[in-house]
């Protein structure tokens, strides 16, 4: 048995991703939902299910859970968040294959220019997606609520500084369904045909924040393609030797 653990766990691409695919492998393997609201209930699952050999970590846990893990891959600990869990002998080892997945969609879409990008949220996705900026040589810029050390807050935003980050990527959960009617606030008058707008969001295919964006004509990129790549990136973990 696999899983995903997460809270609430309305929107999760996963299940219907492995349970298909174990049929077309024809392997006798199941993958469930097992929404948590508190991460320290993690240990009463594994003690409830002793059949789960591996788990996908999504919101609000993917940094909340590593106190939990026996051990942590290279890439996971310097990113300091975890998506996908093997279990092995009742130990549990954190990676991180979000940034797998979005490198593999990012970069072939990159040009000369996407030398600076703005990274809205700063929860467990936006370290994954920093840390994969950081590998490509691209600068970054955390966007917050509230301004703090190395980010910027929302209100800062104005043209010099989109004239500067030709790349936007949306980390955070705004303008996923069912709450389509909201996206991040920035000043999308400012967006031009050089930008890049990434969102890690993918169901609705276009959000707001796509659909403002592509409207200056701007070039833009949903998260199925890094959904479907972190997640084999997943399934090569649970079935390393």
């Amino acid at each position: 048995m696999y899983g995903i653990i997460g809270y609430p766990l309305l929107q999760t691409f996963s299940p219907g991703y492995f349970n298909q695919k174990f049929e077309q492998l024809g392997l006798p393997f199941q993958y469930h939902k097992f929404p948590l609201a508190h991460i320290h209930t993690l240990r009463d699952l594994l003690i409830q299910e002793p059949g789960l050999l591996g788990l996908n970590v999504t919101i609000p846990h993917k940094e909340t859970v590593i106190p939990l893990l026996d051990e942590l891959d290279g890439t996971a600990k310097a990113i300091g968040a975890v998506n996908t869990i093997r279990i092995r002998e009742g130990r549990l080892k954190g990676f991180n294959t979000d940034t797998i997945g979005f490198t593999q969609s990012l970069e072939p879409l990159l040009q000369p220019w996407h030398t600076h990008a703005l990274v809205l949220g700063t929860g467990g996705s936006s370290k994954a997606v920093a840390y994969a900026l950081q590998q490509l040589g691209i600068a970054f810029t955390l966007v917050s609520r509230h301004t703090g050390a190395g980010q910027l807050c929302y209100a800062r935003l104005d043209q010099a500084v989109l004239d500067e980050h030709k790349l936007i990527i949306n980390t955070t959960p705004l303008g996923m369904a069912p709450d389509t009617e909201h996206c991040a606030d920035i000043p999308y008058n400012y967006i031009g045909e050089k930008h890049l707008l990434y969102d890690l969001v993918y169901n609705p295919a276009e959000t707001l924040f796509l659909q403002k964006g592509k409207a200056q004509g701007a070039q833009i990129k949903n998260g199925y393609e890094m959904l479907i790549a972190q997640a084999e990136a997943a399934w090569r973990i649970w079935n390393e030797a």
